[in-house]
């Protein structure tokens, strides 16, 4: 039975893993990785993937009356807030690979069984806690500036978004509030998954690994952002379902940037689940 151990370790004390630098080069490479990944083992998208594509069809849907109109981008865009632990299972496929063991798409629900599942635990309630936060924000800003009236009609909504001076100070200010808060993300979880699946450190040295990974490659880690922005927008055009081939390629890669970020322990701590 997992021991429930969240700040440190299996050992109990503190592990203070070493970082190295990488280049923007590191993290194409680790993209084909991740797009190998993906073509070799693409049997377990349908329980991994599609998951994310149909809620984004499904909050589309509810969000289509006036009402609740402008919660629509807040919600659909903050789910890439909590998508470095939904993804959780691609990074156990991608470790299997590289370690030569058995990749079925079932394996990927053996994150269960990992010792650092308390830690897992932990940081992913971090995440969710972001993500609400993220949506108070957004509610709160559209509040001040266009009052808590909703919206009379999805077509007047659109109009005072596009067509208005505060329509626009919505577009650009609410940009930048979320660029912070999916900035506080990367930082905070850029490798932390990955090295909790590797090995059981804690919630605390994962977080504080990605925030020291982050300060020691500022411009990789801010282009490896803008990659994850972009492919996220580019598989949310066509009604989410590009979201299907993007998030497991991103998953994938991002378990292959944590490879070249991260130093190995000086002694195998993992060998499988």
């Amino acid at each position: 039975m997992t021991s429930f151990h969240v700040i440190a370790g299996a050992s109990e004390t503190l592990e203070h893993t070493k970082i190295r630098k990488i280049s923007v080069s590191d993290l194409f490479h680790a993209l084909k990785r991740g797009v190998d990944d993906f073509m070799v083992k693409p049997s377990h998208i349908v329980f991994l993937c599609l998951i994310y594509p149909l809620v984004g069809v499904v909050l589309a849907a509810w969000t289509s009356g006036a009402n609740a109109l402008p919660m629509l981008f807040p919600l659909v865009s903050g789910f890439a807030l909590i998508g470095p632990f939904a993804a959780i299972g691609l990074y156990e496929i991608s470790r299997r690979r590289e370690a030569g063991l058995d990749t079925s798409w079932t394996h990927a629900f053996e994150v269960r069984n990992s010792p650092a599942l308390p830690a897992i635990a932990a940081v992913g309630i971090m995440l969710v806690a972001i993500f609400i936060a993220w949506l108070l924000a957004a509610q709160v800003f559209y509040e001040y500036l266009f009052g808590p009236a909703p919206p009379v009609s999805i077509s007047g909504f659109i109009n005072e978004i596009f067509a208005t001076g505060r329509g626009w100070s919505l577009i650009v200010l609410g940009h930048a509030i979320g660029f912070v808060f999916a900035a506080v993300v990367l930082c905070t979880t850029v490798v932390a998954f990955p090295l909790l699946l590797d090995r059981d450190v804690g919630a605390y040295e994962a977080i504080h690994t990605s925030v020291r990974a982050v300060l020691a490659n500022p411009i990789p880690m801010a282009v490896w952002g803008l990659i994850v922005a972009v492919a996220l927008i580019i598989g949310s055009l066509p009604v989410f379902a590009g979201l299907a081939v993007v998030l497991p390629i991103l998953g994938h890669a991002t378990w292959h940037v944590y490879r070249k970020v991260v130093e190995p322990p000086s002694s195998p701590t993992r060998v499988g689940l």
